[in-house]
Parts: structure tokens; C-alpha cells; sequence
């Protein structure tokens, strides 16, 4: 019998989860700081992003060492794994698969080594569309990828080789045959590198530490580190970083299509994305909503957590007061026990219970992010109308998520979200509320103060800003096994990895 793991997961419901989000990358160049910590710190910043797995690659110039391991960052490190990664520089990764099973083997930072001994270590936020392509080049250069399935393997692999150049110089060559979305932080043993996609899909931001400079996924994660925010990492840029300063290159011109549903739901309320602050963005698209879909009610709740900031701005719009319905449970983790169906509801339960004073009699405005499946909404409102709600009116801060992802997030199939097939009313006959209203697109784009030509809007519109190859060319376990794709996946080696200088990965 499978034991429960005791990992906190952000799931409602763990057997109907919603999206999934990207990953978290953090770059640190600063001699004579404890960089594998500040790493650390910045990964935990961004724990939101990546659940499955995390790790952390250090350079002291003459050696690379990898420590990861599946789990969330406070339980892959603590002291006595971080005292060995002395160095300079370092790169970490907190992971959500979107590419590659969820096994060790596709744990980052991946790392390989050149034929001339060059260590390159390399973490990655986003998903390729090219994948297929790129596997055929790896298999013409004779590369042996072992057990790995991820695209990211794939690009570590691209840039060991060229041995006869820079690794600045095969960063040039290789960047430019990626297609999709990727936030890259990589290195050798002296240098740092961060590259982003041309459509700059996912956010890579820049920033100044008092010995020296820090990338990573979120501003959020900079301030964590106590790094002065300088700029956000440009599409199609690639930044060095070494002894000598900081150089920026251009191996693509930029097309931006920012991800929209970074405001919603992926990015943590504290971040700026293109200088707009998302907990702003969050409370002015509850607001629309309150004007798009307005409705006579005596409270207004939050979903925590990603709700609450919208319930707030609807509750300012409408004059209804706003007020906590639910007591959301900190600590609870996965669990393999298997609930009976009259025991179902427990999935809900263990992380949320209704203030039932607060609730009984009550007309409510519950807001939400997003609708995927539709099973958490519908167990929401069975739960509030047992504990008394006399009415219950869904109000939901992004447009229907009709649309997968194909640029890092991992959305349920198109067959499998509750917009693709049915309309407004039939969702909501579905979840069981007295009404339900979604914020239209030009009231998420206005909020976000970004031109719509400049967003990836593809999971609400269909519109794909990067072609994507044929179906049986895409997809999260392209290059593995049926049998490697299941959950159940297990590591196959010990936590850590050393590579020393003159050997291979």
C-alpha cells in the first residue's frame, strides 16, 4: 500500500487538478556570496511555479556540482545539502513537468559535459513546439540522451556540442532552432548565461546584488533576495555574465506575446509583469467583473488563494462587503488513502471548510481564477449550500479556458475542459450556481495595461502565436513510453550528481 508522501500540494482536488503551472529558474553570479543559498531563497520565492522537483548547480570555477531531487525546495535542501555547494555562481530550478514524466532522470539543472571537459548546467522554464525536430538533430549528431525525456535535456545537449566553440558562441547557434516558449539560466564553470524566448512568453527579469547580479523567474524572487530589480531579460536576448560585467546579445528579433494567464493565475500577486504589479491587475479585473456581471448579494468571497485579490476588487465595485467564507488549510499534503464515494467530498474538505456563520442565509459572490473541469467549482457550491447559502453566483477573473497550452502550462485537453463544449449556461447548470459570469478579454487585457498585440491570449482564443507542428508532434510524453508517462515514475539513481572538470555528465 502507497503511504501519504506529506508534500503540500495546492490542489482542491487531487484527482481533477487545475493548471498546472511553469517552472521557477533563479541565475546568481556574485563571488564571495553564499550563492547556493541565495539560490535557495529565490527558488522558495518561487515554489508557487514548480512542485515536482527541485535543484541547484554551483560552480567554483573549477568544478560543477548538481544536487536535486523530486520535491518541493524545503525538502530537497537543507543545511548539509547546501554546505557543499561552495562557488561563484550558480543556476536552480523549482520543477512542474510539461515536457518528460515527473521522474528524477527529468529533474533540473541538467548538466552535461563538452568532449574538451567543459561542464554546462542549464534549468529551463516553458515548453518547446520543435521538440520532434530536435530530437531528429540530437540523433544525426550521434548524442546519446540516456533515460532523459525533456526538451530541456535536449538543449543541454545541443549546446555540449560544440566543443571547438564558446559556449556563448553555441548559446548563438543553438537559441535560434528553439521554437516555443523558454526562459533559460545556464552556465559553465565561470560564466553565467539567461536567454528568452522572441515572443518572451513567460517572464525573465534581471537584477543587481551588492557583489554582483541575480535572473530569475519573478521580481518577486529578486526582492526575496534583497536584489535591486534592473530590467526585465528582452525577447530574444541572451545575457553573459563573468568577471568581465554583463554583455547582452540579440539572437532573435522580439515578437512579444507576453502570457496573459500569468496575471491570473500563474505569477505570485507581489511581481511586476512589464511593470504592472499582478496584485493591481487582480483587484482592477474584479472590479470589470463587478460591472460586467453585476448581481444583488450580501457577501462577496474569495477562492483562496488566487481569488482573493479579484473578490476584493468586486466587493470595491459593487459595495458588497467582502468577507473570508472559507478557513483554508495550511498544512494538508497529498494522500493515498481512496475515499468512498460518500467520502469524496473530503478531497475538498481537507483544504477548505466554510465559515458556516458567515454563510447561512446568505446570498454570495464567490470569485475564482478559473474554471478547467469544472469538479471544483461544482463541489464549492454543494459545500456552501449545505452549510446554509441561501444563493450562490460564480464570478470568474479570466475569460473560458477553452484552449491547451503549448507554451509551459499544462492545461487538462481540450476534451477535457468544461468550455470547449459547453456554453456560459450549460457550465453553469453544471457547477450547480444560481448564475455565473466570466470577465470578458478586453476587461483582462485593460486590467493587465498591456496591448493585446503584445499578449498570448491562445487558451481563451484559439489564436496561437507560435505555429505549432502536427498532433502527433506536441504533447507532454512525446519522447517517451507509454509506460515512463505515469505518475508512478520512479528515480532510478541517487539525489545527487557531481561532474568534475574532464569528465562527462
Amino acid at each position: 500500500m502507497a503511504r501519504g508522501d506529506g508534500r503540500l500540494t495546492t490542489e482542491l482536488d487531487p484527482d481533477n487538478p487545475g493548471p498546472r503551472d511553469a517552472c521557477g529558474v533563479v541565475g546568481i553570479w556574485a563571488p564571495g556570496e553564499e550563492v547556493s543559498k541565495l539560490t535557495y531563497f529565490g527558488l522558495y520565492a518561487l515554489q508557487h511555479r514548480g512542485q515536482e522537483a527541485a535543484g541547484i548547480a554551483v560552480s567554483d570555477g573549477a568544478r560543477t556540482v548538481v544536487y536535486k531531487d523530486l520535491g518541493l525546495v524545503a525538502q530537497v535542501f537543507d543545511e548539509s545539502t547546501l554546505a557543499p555547494l561552495q562557488g561563484h555562481l550558480a543556476i536552480g530550478h523549482a520543477r512542474y513537468s510539461t515536457t518528460g514524466a515527473p521522474t528524477w532522470e527529468n529533474s533540473q539543472p541538467t548538466i552535461r559535459s563538452t568532449s574538451t571537459g567543459t561542464a554546462i548546467a542549464l534549468a529551463h522554464n516553458g515548453n518547446l513546439v520543435n521538440t520532434a525536430d530536435l530530437v531528429k538533430e540530437v540523433d544525426r549528431l550521434g548524442i546519446d540522451m540516456g533515460t532523459t525525456t525533456s526538451d530541456t535535456h535536449l538543449i543541454t545537449a545541443l549546446l555540449a556540442a560544440h566543443p571547438d566553440e564558446s559556449v556563448s558562441s553555441a548559446a548563438e547557434r543553438v537559441l535560434p532552432k528553439l521554437r516555443g516558449a523558454f526562459c533559460l539560466v545556464f552556465m559553465d564553470e565561470n560564466t553565467l548565461y539567461a536567454a528568452r524566448d522572441p515572443q518572451g512568453v513567460h517572464p525573465l527579469v534581471l537584477g543587481r546584488l551588492a557583489s554582483g547580479w541575480a535572473v530569475a523567474s519573478e521580481t518577486a524572487a529578486l526582492d526575496t533576495i534583497g536584489a535591486h530589480f534592473v530590467r526585465e531579460v528582452e525577447p530574444g536576448e541572451l545575457l553573459t555574465i563573468d568577471e568581465h560585467g554583463l554583455r547582452s546579445t540579440r539572437f532573435a528579433n522580439p515578437e512579444p506575446k507576453g502570457c496573459l494567464f500569468e496575471y491570473v493565475y500563474l505569477a505570485r500577486p507581489d511581481t511586476k509583469l512589464a511593470g504592472r504589479n499582478v496584485y493591481a491587475t487582480r483587484v482592477e479585473v474584479g472590479r470589470t467583473l463587478a460591472r460586467e456581471y453585476p448581481v444583488e448579494a450580501d457577501l462577496v468571497i474569495g477562492v483562496p488563494e488566487s481569488g482573493i485579490p479579484a473578490a476584493i476588487g468586486y466587493a470595491e465595485e459593487s459595495g458588497i462587503p467582502y468577507g473570508q467564507g472559507f478557513t483554508k488549510n495550511q498544512y494538508v499534503g497529498r494522500t493515498f488513502i481512496q475515499p468512498s464515494q460518500s467520502l469524496r467530498q473530503l478531497g475538498i474538505r481537507l483544504k477548505l471548510n466554510p465559515l458556516v456563520d458567515q454563510i447561512k442565509g446568505k446570498r454570495l459572490v464567490i470569485v475564482d481564477d478559473s474554471i478547467v473541469r469544472g469538479n471544483t467549482q461544482r463541489a464549492l457550491v454543494r459545500m456552501l449550500r449545505e452549510a446554509g447559502a441561501v444563493e450562490v453566483h460564480i464570478r470568474i477573473s479570466s475569460p473560458p479556458v477553452k484552449w491547451p497550452c503549448f507554451y509551459g502550462i499544462d492545461f487538462a485537453t481540450r476534451a477535457e475542459l468544461i468550455a470547449g463544449s459547453l456554453d456560459t449556461d450549460g457550465i453553469r447548470a453544471q457547477i450547480g450556481a444560481d448564475s455565473l459570469g466570466y470577465v470578458s478579454i478586453e476587461g483582462l487585457v485593460r486590467a493587465t495595461e498591456q496591448p493585446a498585440s503584445r499578449l498570448c491570449m491562445a487558451c481563451f482564443d484559439g489564436q496561437y502565436p507560435i505555429e505549432l507542428p502536427a498532433s502527433d508532434l506536441i504533447g507532454k510524453h512525446l519522447m517517451e513510453a507509454p509506460e515512463a508517462a505515469t505518475p508512478g515514475a520512479q528515480r532510478s539513481t541517487e539525489a545527487s550528481t557531481q561532474v568534475r572538470e574532464g569528465t562527462t555528465a
